[in-house]
Protein backbone atom coordinates (compact mmCIF):
# COMPACT_ATOMS: atom_id res chain seq x y z
CA UNK A 1 0.00 0.00 0.00
CA UNK A 2 1.73 3.14 -1.23
CA UNK A 3 1.17 6.69 -0.07
CA UNK A 4 -0.40 9.23 -2.40
CA UNK A 5 0.77 12.42 -0.72
CA UNK A 6 3.72 11.47 1.46
CA UNK A 7 7.12 10.88 -0.04
CA UNK A 8 8.47 7.36 0.38
CA UNK A 9 11.46 5.90 -1.49
CA UNK A 10 10.82 3.35 -4.23
CA UNK A 11 12.65 0.73 -2.23
CA UNK A 12 14.63 0.49 1.00
CA UNK A 13 14.74 2.17 4.39
CA UNK A 14 14.55 5.87 5.13
CA UNK A 15 14.67 7.87 8.33
CA UNK A 16 15.68 11.47 9.18
CA UNK A 17 15.06 14.23 6.62
CA UNK A 18 18.36 15.96 5.86
CA UNK A 19 19.47 19.02 3.95
CA UNK A 20 16.02 20.54 3.46
CA UNK A 21 16.43 23.58 1.25
CA UNK A 22 15.45 25.58 -1.81
CA UNK A 23 18.00 25.53 -4.60
CA UNK A 24 17.83 26.45 -8.27
CA UNK A 25 14.07 26.86 -8.24
CA UNK A 26 13.23 23.54 -6.58
CA UNK A 27 12.59 22.18 -3.12
CA UNK A 28 15.16 19.58 -2.08
CA UNK A 29 14.72 16.91 0.58
CA UNK A 30 17.60 14.60 1.36
CA UNK A 31 17.11 11.74 3.79
CA UNK A 32 18.84 8.90 5.59
CA UNK A 33 18.65 5.96 3.23
CA UNK A 34 19.46 2.30 2.79
CA UNK A 35 18.65 1.66 -0.89
CA UNK A 36 19.02 -2.10 -0.68
CA UNK A 37 16.46 -3.26 1.90
CA UNK A 38 13.71 -1.82 4.15
CA UNK A 39 15.90 -2.00 7.25
CA UNK A 40 18.45 0.32 8.79
CA UNK A 41 21.99 -0.30 7.57
CA UNK A 42 25.01 1.74 6.46
CA UNK A 43 23.52 5.14 5.73
CA UNK A 44 23.43 6.89 2.37
CA UNK A 45 21.78 10.23 1.59
CA UNK A 46 18.74 9.71 -0.60
CA UNK A 47 17.39 12.70 -2.48
CA UNK A 48 14.01 13.93 -3.71
CA UNK A 49 12.96 17.17 -5.41
CA UNK A 50 9.64 18.96 -5.70
CA UNK A 51 8.05 21.95 -7.38
CA UNK A 52 5.13 22.22 -4.96
CA UNK A 53 6.02 20.51 -1.63
CA UNK A 54 3.39 17.81 -2.24
CA UNK A 55 4.57 15.86 -5.28
CA UNK A 56 8.14 14.61 -4.89
CA UNK A 57 10.42 12.89 -7.40
CA UNK A 58 13.24 10.68 -6.20
CA UNK A 59 16.53 11.42 -7.96
CA UNK A 60 19.94 9.82 -7.72
CA UNK A 61 21.47 9.15 -4.33
CA UNK A 62 23.47 12.17 -3.18
CA UNK A 63 25.97 10.60 -0.76
CA UNK A 64 27.28 7.04 -0.79
CA UNK A 65 29.52 5.81 2.08
CA UNK A 66 32.66 5.03 0.10
CA UNK A 67 35.37 6.78 2.10
CA UNK A 68 37.48 5.48 4.97
CA UNK A 69 35.98 8.11 7.27
CA UNK A 70 32.51 6.59 6.56
CA UNK A 71 33.38 2.92 7.10
CA UNK A 72 31.48 2.26 10.33
CA UNK A 73 27.96 3.52 9.76
CA UNK A 74 28.10 5.68 6.67
CA UNK A 75 26.76 9.19 6.18
CA UNK A 76 24.52 10.20 9.07
CA UNK A 77 22.17 13.18 9.30
CA UNK A 78 22.97 16.80 8.52
CA UNK A 79 21.90 19.89 6.60
CA UNK A 80 22.38 22.00 3.47
CA UNK A 81 23.20 25.63 2.79
CA UNK A 82 23.74 27.64 -0.38
CA UNK A 83 26.75 29.91 -0.84
CA UNK A 84 27.74 31.72 -4.04
CA UNK A 85 25.43 29.52 -6.14
CA UNK A 86 26.94 26.31 -4.74
CA UNK A 87 25.04 23.88 -2.52
CA UNK A 88 26.94 22.52 0.48
CA UNK A 89 25.91 19.44 2.45
CA UNK A 90 27.12 18.97 6.02
CA UNK A 91 26.79 15.50 7.50
CA UNK A 92 28.10 13.18 10.18
CA UNK A 93 30.60 10.65 8.84
CA UNK A 94 30.94 7.54 11.00
CA UNK A 95 34.18 5.57 10.94
CA UNK A 96 36.31 3.21 13.01
CA UNK A 97 39.04 5.85 13.29
CA UNK A 98 37.03 8.89 14.36
CA UNK A 99 33.69 7.54 15.47
CA UNK A 100 31.24 10.33 14.67
CA UNK A 101 32.77 13.36 12.94
CA UNK A 102 31.53 16.16 10.71
CA UNK A 103 32.09 16.21 6.95
CA UNK A 104 30.94 18.17 3.92
CA UNK A 105 30.28 17.84 0.20
CA UNK A 106 29.40 20.41 -2.47
CA UNK A 107 27.56 20.65 -5.77
CA UNK A 108 27.04 23.16 -8.57
CA UNK A 109 23.82 21.54 -9.82
CA UNK A 110 22.19 20.21 -6.63
CA UNK A 111 22.37 16.62 -7.87
CA UNK A 112 26.01 15.56 -8.13
CA UNK A 113 28.13 16.08 -5.01
CA UNK A 114 31.88 16.05 -4.44
CA UNK A 115 33.15 15.35 -0.93
CA UNK A 116 35.65 17.72 0.59
CA UNK A 117 39.25 16.47 0.31
CA UNK A 118 39.85 17.66 3.88
CA UNK A 119 37.05 15.57 5.43
CA UNK A 120 36.32 15.20 8.21
CA UNK A 121 36.33 18.96 8.67
CA UNK A 122 35.59 18.61 12.41
CA UNK A 123 37.21 15.32 13.37
CA UNK A 124 36.95 15.48 17.15
CA UNK A 125 34.67 16.58 19.92
CA UNK A 126 35.95 19.59 21.88
CA UNK A 127 38.77 18.36 24.11
CA UNK A 128 39.26 15.12 22.16
CA UNK A 129 42.34 14.37 20.10
CA UNK A 130 43.81 11.75 17.76
CA UNK A 131 43.39 8.23 19.09
CA UNK A 132 40.07 9.02 20.78
CA UNK A 133 36.74 8.32 19.10
CA UNK A 134 33.58 10.39 19.27
CA UNK A 135 30.57 8.31 20.29
CA UNK A 136 27.87 10.99 20.38
CA UNK A 137 28.64 13.90 18.08
CA UNK A 138 26.24 14.21 15.19
CA UNK A 139 23.60 15.89 13.04
CA UNK A 140 25.19 19.24 12.06
CA UNK A 141 22.67 21.96 11.18
CA UNK A 142 24.33 24.93 9.48
CA UNK A 143 22.75 28.37 9.14
CA UNK A 144 23.74 31.99 8.57
CA UNK A 145 23.17 34.79 11.09
CA UNK A 146 24.87 37.96 12.28
CA UNK A 147 27.09 38.01 9.17
CA UNK A 148 28.67 34.58 9.71
CA UNK A 149 27.90 30.87 9.62
CA UNK A 150 26.92 28.74 12.58
CA UNK A 151 26.59 25.03 13.18
CA UNK A 152 24.73 23.24 15.96
CA UNK A 153 25.47 19.56 16.69
CA UNK A 154 23.86 17.09 19.05
CA UNK A 155 25.98 15.46 21.73
CA UNK A 156 25.93 14.31 25.35
CA UNK A 157 28.08 13.91 28.43
CA UNK A 158 26.84 10.85 30.26
CA UNK A 159 23.07 11.28 30.42
CA UNK A 160 23.24 15.05 29.98
CA UNK A 161 22.18 15.96 26.48
CA UNK A 162 24.12 18.83 24.92
CA UNK A 163 23.90 21.01 21.85
CA UNK A 164 27.28 22.31 20.71
CA UNK A 165 27.75 25.58 18.84
CA UNK A 166 30.41 26.20 16.17
CA UNK A 167 31.07 29.24 14.00
CA UNK A 168 32.78 29.87 10.66
CA UNK A 169 33.55 32.71 8.29
CA UNK A 170 33.80 30.54 5.18
CA UNK A 171 32.04 27.16 5.74
CA UNK A 172 35.46 25.49 5.74
CA UNK A 173 37.18 26.40 9.01
CA UNK A 174 35.09 25.88 12.13
CA UNK A 175 35.64 27.08 15.68
CA UNK A 176 33.96 25.62 18.73
CA UNK A 177 32.13 28.39 20.60
CA UNK A 178 30.45 26.73 23.58
CA UNK A 179 27.81 24.34 24.81
CA UNK A 180 24.72 26.21 23.68
CA UNK A 181 22.18 24.14 25.64
CA UNK A 182 22.26 21.23 28.06
CA UNK A 183 19.53 19.14 29.65
CA UNK A 184 19.52 15.76 31.42
CA UNK A 185 15.77 15.13 31.12
CA UNK A 186 15.80 13.53 27.66
CA UNK A 187 18.01 10.48 28.06
CA UNK A 188 21.26 11.30 26.30
CA UNK A 189 22.09 12.86 22.93
CA UNK A 190 19.79 15.65 21.78
CA UNK A 191 19.39 14.54 18.18
CA UNK A 192 18.91 16.58 15.01
CA UNK A 193 19.16 20.06 16.59
CA UNK A 194 17.96 23.09 14.66
CA UNK A 195 18.21 26.77 15.58
CA UNK A 196 16.11 29.32 13.70
CA UNK A 197 14.30 32.63 13.94
CA UNK A 198 10.53 32.63 14.31
CA UNK A 199 8.78 35.99 14.61
CA UNK A 200 10.81 37.98 17.19
CA UNK A 201 12.24 34.91 18.91
CA UNK A 202 14.76 32.17 18.28
CA UNK A 203 13.70 28.53 18.52
CA UNK A 204 16.04 25.69 19.43
CA UNK A 205 14.44 22.45 18.23
CA UNK A 206 15.71 18.91 18.84
CA UNK A 207 14.51 15.32 19.07
CA UNK A 208 14.42 13.54 22.41
CA UNK A 209 15.51 9.89 22.45
CA UNK A 210 13.58 9.43 25.70
CA UNK A 211 10.66 11.85 25.45
CA UNK A 212 9.50 13.65 28.55
CA UNK A 213 6.29 14.83 26.87
CA UNK A 214 6.77 14.38 23.12
CA UNK A 215 9.72 13.53 20.89
CA UNK A 216 10.00 16.93 19.23
CA UNK A 217 11.06 19.66 21.65
CA UNK A 218 10.86 23.38 20.92
CA UNK A 219 12.80 25.70 23.24
CA UNK A 220 11.90 29.35 22.73
CA UNK A 221 14.38 32.06 23.64
CA UNK A 222 16.93 34.50 22.29
CA UNK A 223 20.24 33.86 20.54
CA UNK A 224 22.89 36.58 20.52
CA UNK A 225 25.46 34.84 18.33
CA UNK A 226 27.17 33.13 21.25
CA UNK A 227 24.61 32.19 23.87
CA UNK A 228 21.04 30.95 23.83
CA UNK A 229 18.84 32.39 26.56
CA UNK A 230 15.99 30.01 27.37
CA UNK A 231 12.54 31.46 27.97
CA UNK A 232 10.22 28.44 27.78
CA UNK A 233 9.87 24.92 26.38
CA UNK A 234 6.83 23.95 24.31
CA UNK A 235 5.54 20.91 22.44
CA UNK A 236 3.49 21.06 19.28
CA UNK A 237 3.62 17.59 17.67
CA UNK A 238 2.54 14.65 19.83
CA UNK A 239 2.44 11.67 17.47
CA UNK A 240 4.50 8.52 17.90
CA UNK A 241 5.25 8.49 14.16
CA UNK A 242 7.07 11.82 13.99
CA UNK A 243 10.77 12.25 14.72
CA UNK A 244 13.92 14.10 13.67
CA UNK A 245 12.22 17.08 11.99
CA UNK A 246 14.24 19.78 10.28
CA UNK A 247 13.23 23.27 9.17
CA UNK A 248 14.21 25.58 6.34
CA UNK A 249 13.23 28.96 4.95
CA UNK A 250 11.63 28.72 1.53
CA UNK A 251 11.32 31.06 -1.46
CA UNK A 252 8.55 32.98 0.34
CA UNK A 253 10.44 33.19 3.66
CA UNK A 254 8.13 30.65 5.28
CA UNK A 255 9.68 28.52 8.02
CA UNK A 256 8.80 24.99 6.90
CA UNK A 257 9.23 21.81 8.94
CA UNK A 258 9.33 18.23 7.68
CA UNK A 259 9.71 15.21 9.95
CA UNK A 260 10.41 11.51 9.66
CA UNK A 261 6.98 9.89 9.42
CA UNK A 262 7.66 6.51 11.07
CA UNK A 263 9.32 5.21 14.22
CA UNK A 264 12.18 2.91 15.11
CA UNK A 265 10.20 0.02 16.58
CA UNK A 266 7.46 -0.22 13.96
CA UNK A 267 7.14 -3.81 12.67
CA UNK A 268 7.57 -4.12 8.93
CA UNK A 269 4.50 -5.51 7.10
CA UNK A 270 5.13 -8.76 5.28
CA UNK A 271 6.31 -8.18 1.73
CA UNK A 272 7.01 -4.47 2.21
CA UNK A 273 9.77 -3.12 -0.01
CA UNK A 274 10.08 0.29 1.66
CA UNK A 275 9.99 1.60 5.22
CA UNK A 276 9.60 5.18 6.40
CA UNK A 277 8.25 8.37 4.82
CA UNK A 278 8.34 12.15 5.12
CA UNK A 279 5.59 14.03 6.91
CA UNK A 280 3.53 16.56 5.02
CA UNK A 281 5.48 19.85 5.04
CA UNK A 282 4.21 22.22 7.72
CA UNK A 283 4.54 25.95 8.12
CA UNK A 284 5.59 27.10 11.58
CA UNK A 285 4.22 30.19 13.28
CA UNK A 286 4.64 31.63 16.76
CA UNK A 287 1.49 33.06 18.35
CA UNK A 288 0.71 33.70 22.02
CA UNK A 289 3.74 31.70 23.07
CA UNK A 290 2.59 28.65 21.10
CA UNK A 291 4.38 27.23 18.06
CA UNK A 292 1.73 26.26 15.56
CA UNK A 293 2.59 23.71 12.89
CA UNK A 294 0.04 23.51 10.09
CA UNK A 295 0.26 22.11 6.55
CA UNK A 296 1.69 24.46 3.94
CA UNK A 297 -1.01 26.06 1.82
CA UNK A 298 -0.07 23.79 -1.12
CA UNK A 299 -1.30 20.80 0.93
CA UNK A 300 -4.34 22.25 2.69
CA UNK A 301 -6.75 21.05 0.02
CA UNK A 302 -5.96 17.53 1.24
CA UNK A 303 -7.39 18.19 4.71
CA UNK A 304 -10.79 16.77 5.65
CA UNK A 305 -12.95 17.31 8.73
CA UNK A 306 -14.00 13.70 9.22
CA UNK A 307 -12.21 10.36 9.06
CA UNK A 308 -13.55 7.07 10.40
CA UNK A 309 -10.23 6.38 12.12
CA UNK A 310 -10.23 9.66 14.07
CA UNK A 311 -12.73 10.40 16.85
CA UNK A 312 -13.13 13.31 19.25
CA UNK A 313 -15.08 13.77 22.46
CA UNK A 314 -14.67 17.21 23.94
CA UNK A 315 -10.90 17.66 23.98
CA UNK A 316 -10.21 13.90 23.85
CA UNK A 317 -8.62 12.68 20.61
CA UNK A 318 -8.78 8.97 19.75
CA UNK A 319 -7.17 7.31 16.74
CA UNK A 320 -8.09 3.74 15.77
CA UNK A 321 -6.45 1.25 13.44
CA UNK A 322 -8.14 -0.47 10.51
CA UNK A 323 -9.70 -3.01 12.89
CA UNK A 324 -11.18 -0.37 15.18
CA UNK A 325 -8.63 -0.82 17.96
CA UNK A 326 -7.52 2.31 19.81
CA UNK A 327 -3.87 2.98 19.03
CA UNK A 328 -3.63 6.58 20.28
CA UNK A 329 -5.60 8.55 22.82
CA UNK A 330 -4.93 11.83 24.60
CA UNK A 331 -6.94 14.58 26.25
CA UNK A 332 -5.57 17.92 25.00
CA UNK A 333 -7.46 20.12 27.45
CA UNK A 334 -5.21 23.03 28.47
CA UNK A 335 -2.39 21.87 26.19
CA UNK A 336 -1.06 24.96 24.40
CA UNK A 337 -4.08 26.91 25.59
CA UNK A 338 -6.67 24.52 24.18
CA UNK A 339 -10.01 24.72 26.01
CA UNK A 340 -12.07 23.21 23.22
CA UNK A 341 -11.55 21.76 19.76
CA UNK A 342 -12.46 24.69 17.52
CA UNK A 343 -11.29 22.73 14.49
CA UNK A 344 -10.02 19.22 13.80
CA UNK A 345 -8.52 18.67 10.35
CA UNK A 346 -7.16 15.39 9.10
CA UNK A 347 -4.87 14.37 6.30
CA UNK A 348 -5.60 10.70 5.63
CA UNK A 349 -3.26 8.96 3.23
CA UNK A 350 -3.82 5.25 2.62
CA UNK A 351 -2.32 3.90 5.85
CA UNK A 352 -1.71 6.89 8.10
CA UNK A 353 -3.19 10.13 9.43
CA UNK A 354 -1.86 13.52 10.41
CA UNK A 355 -4.32 15.37 12.66
CA UNK A 356 -4.21 19.14 13.18
CA UNK A 357 -6.18 20.64 16.05
CA UNK A 358 -7.07 24.33 16.20
CA UNK A 359 -5.03 25.17 13.10
CA UNK A 360 -1.92 23.43 14.38
CA UNK A 361 -1.93 24.37 18.06
CA UNK A 362 -1.16 20.67 18.37
CA UNK A 363 -0.76 17.91 15.79
CA UNK A 364 -0.64 14.12 15.96
CA UNK A 365 1.02 11.91 13.34
CA UNK A 366 0.06 8.24 13.40
CA UNK A 367 0.37 5.26 11.09
CA UNK A 368 -2.68 2.99 11.21
CA UNK A 369 -0.82 -0.25 10.54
Amino acid sequence: MKFQYHFQPHKGWMNDPNGLCCYKGQYHAFFQYNPYAPVWDSMHWGHAVSENLVTWKQVETALIPEEAYENAGGCFSGSAIEKEDMLYLFYTAVSKEYGQAQATASSSDGIHFVKNADNPIIPFLPGHKAGETNQDFRDPKVFEAFGRYYMVCGSCQGQEGQILLYSSEDLEHWRFENILYRNSEFGGTLECPDLFRLADKWVLMFSAMKPKVASTVFVIGQFDGTNFHVERTVYSEYGIDFYAPQTFSDFNNRRIMIGWFYHWNKPLPQGAEAAGALSIPRELALADGVIRNYPVKEARHLLVKECKYVKTNGTLLTICDFDGNTIYEKDFYDVNGIKSFESVEILFDQKAVEVFINKGAVSVSQWLI
